[in-house]
């Protein structure tokens, strides 16, 4: 048993174990793994006692032991270490580019972007945003900017006009590596209404009054626009001198520096940039993998969320630099027919997706009949999963689906199933919290509650997040002084420590994983001139989890239609925010001090439109 549990502590983090013991000698190394075993035998214990496996709890608190130590990585730093284990070993593929990277041939590249970005002259501490859709452009600038300590802002690609100024602006981008174009919008032509002295600036000096952080914009594609760099040119303007420095500088970072910003839907109406840490996702993405069996498998996932959300990014491409995983992109965007192909084509042994995706998936998988082989693992996320889905999942694609549940905040994921949990466990509830993270469940006056009762699920642990950027008063709202960070989320917390998300204390709508927040909507819906008033909900829908839907009160005398209403919202706010219900009404539901009583809203429109019963 003591040998399994050395190679096992060898296996699971070997970085880490690298990392403490790299300046040491190997008997000390080997004196270290030894204690380890020694304690871990006596370890077993606490650890059943931990996850709820020999005693039920009383009170809704949750800890999730592990023998092993925290990483003390960075995202350069990770990559590198898992090259040099599996530097032939395939990476990333891009089914519709044909696009295929081994770790050495990706590492490679990823120093050559990264001294191209120190020849323009950015530098640690920088914010450079990412606008697009999930490329291999995409993956590279992740990591390049990870090894030399620049911030890497993630833009939702659905943005439009406004969001995108607003997205740089907040967080002071230096630089922005962008799509030309993606569906049906222009991203440069985009960019030049924010600020149009792009056109007549020289590359890397642009000076613009809206926006004024502002110096680089790198574009994708093989065309040359006005005032900007091409991509394919920055990775190769540095030179042996700068990918030397890429070496010097990534070695002096340090994990617990701000890496990532991503924006998440916020109470003012505006998105809140969650600022994570090397420490933060790295170390989220090897309990991830731990708990889905990418340390001991050679995995192969099935990546059709998109990478400017933390499910991608984080599960996804950092599963692959920390575990070793290939990531494969069926296309830039979404399509659902294309990911049954590349299931079968790239005999892929995982899929993530959020519930809406599973079912488009699994609906198409009913008709192309594809041969799943190698399909064994599924990860659902990003909006409440229905214990249908899951079960059809499982049905259709050979899967034994794991749900997770997490925030951006929380880097993302805070609990996750294990793989042999009882089906109605794994069906029912979001399992139980990662290792070394903690878990609560409070009332009202942030007293725990006992087992089974309702209350707001809060989280604390290596995984919250450094600060909203910009905003100590959010923060301070969202991470209390005893670092607990509190997720708004109402759950039910059993006796063995599994969590049942039951409703959000927030008016957030999910829709298809996409956050919407109300607010955000109304305040621009109050800007067209017919409008006296709107309120925005959220109603069931049985493939996007939610649709956005608004009550609307006119100005006296004007008049209007739903299309009307739709067309003004279309090219300004991101299609996904746009009502697919929309009621004229002449007065909301209020409390006796006036305020909205929303939830009054929801169950009358839903049974007005036969969503409910």
């Amino acid at each position: 048993m003591a040998a399994r549990s050395l190679q096992k502590a060898i296996n699971v983090f070997p970085s880490s174990v690298d990392l403490l013991f790299q300046n040491q000698t190997a008997r000390a190394k080997t004196a270290f793994l030894n204690l380890c075993v020694t304690n871990l035998c006596t370890s077993n214990s606490r650890l059943s006692a931990e996850d709820g496996s020999n005693h039920k709890l009383k009170h809704s608190y949750f800890h999730a032991h592990s023998p092993y130590p925290l990483s003390g990585l960075t995202i350069g730093g990770a990559l590198e270490k898992t090259t040099e284990k599996f530097p032939d070993r395939e990476c990333l593929v891009f089914c519709d580019t044909g696009i295929r990277r081994t770790f050495s041939q990706f590492m490679e590249e990823v120093d050559q972007l990264a001294a191209g970005f120190i020849k323009l002259g950015l530098k640690k501490g920088d914010r450079v945003g990412i606008w697009g859709p999930s490329t291999l452009e995409w993956v590279l600038t992740q990591f390049a900017t990870g090894r030399l300590g620049i911030i890497l802002v993630n833009i939702n690609p659905a943005y439009q006009v406004r969001e995108v100024e607003y997205a740089l602006r907040k967080v002071g981008c230096k630089g922005l590596v962008s799509s030309l174009h993606f569906k049906t919008q222009n991203y440069y032509e985009m960019l030049c209404q924010i600020a149009p002295e792009i056109e007549r600036s020289p590359p890397g000096q642009l000076k613009s009054t809206s926006l004024p952080d502002l110096t680089t914009i790198i574009m994708m594609g093989e065309s040359q626009q006005p005032g900007t760099y091409r991509f394919d040119d920055v990775i190769k303007i540095g030179g042996p001198a700068e990918v030397a420095e890429v070496h010097d500088r990534n070695s002096e970072l340090q994990f617990d520096e701000a890496i990532n910003v991503q924006f998440t839907s916020g109470t003012t109406g505006h998105p809140k940039g969650a600022t994570l840490t090397h420490h933060n996702i790295i170390n989220n993405a090897i309990h991830i993998g731990e708990r889905l069996g990418f340390d001991r498998d050679h995995d192969r996932i099935l990546c059709q969320v998109p990478l400017y959300h933390c499910f991608g990014m984080v599960a996804g491409v950092l599963c692959m630099a920390v575990h070793g995983a290939a990531n494969v992109f069926p296309v830039a965007g979404y399509d659902p027919v294309a990911t049954v192909k590349a299931l079968e084509a790239e005999r892929c042994t995982t899929i993530f997706g959020t519930p809406t995706m599973f079912i488009d998936v699994t609906t198409q998988a009913e008709l192309m009949k594809p041969n799943l082989p190698c399909l064994t693992k599924g990860v659902m996320a990003g909006s409440p999963c229905p214990v249908e889905v899951i079960v059809k999942a499982d049905e259709v694609l050979g899967t034994k689906i794991q749900v997770a549940y997490g925030s951006t905040e929380t880097s993302p994921v805070v609990n996750l199933m294990f793989r042999d949990d009882p089906h109605d466990k794994r069906t029912t509830t979001v399992g139980r919290t990662l290792s070394n993270t903690e878990c609560k469940i409070v009332d009202d006056q942030g007293n725990i509650v006992p087992i089974g009762a309702p209350g707001e699920l809060l989280s604390r642990g290596y995984c919250v997040m450094l600060k909203y950027w910009g905003d100590k008063e959010k923060t301070k709202s969202a991470i209390d002084q005893n670092g607990w960070y509190h997720s708004g989320d109402l759950a039910v917390m059993d006796e063995e420590g599994y969590t049942r998300v039951v409703g959000r204390i927030k008016d957030l709508i999910i829709r298809g994983g996409e956050n919407i927040y109300p607010t955000e909507i109304e305040d621009f819906l109050h800007t067209h001139p017919m409008i006296d008033d709107v309120q925005v909900i959220g109603l069931p829908d049985p493939r996007m989890g939610e649709e956005v839907a608004a009550w609307i009160r006119l100005r006296e005398g004007e008049s209007i239609t739903v299309d009307e209403i739709k067309e003004f919202c279309k090219g300004k706010i991101s299609h996904f925010k746009i009502p697919k219900y929309i009621k004229f009404v002449e007065e909301y539901p209020l409390t006796i001090t006036r305020k909205v009583q929303k939830f009054k809203m929801k169950e009358s429109f839903a049974k007005e439109l036969g969503l409910i019963d």
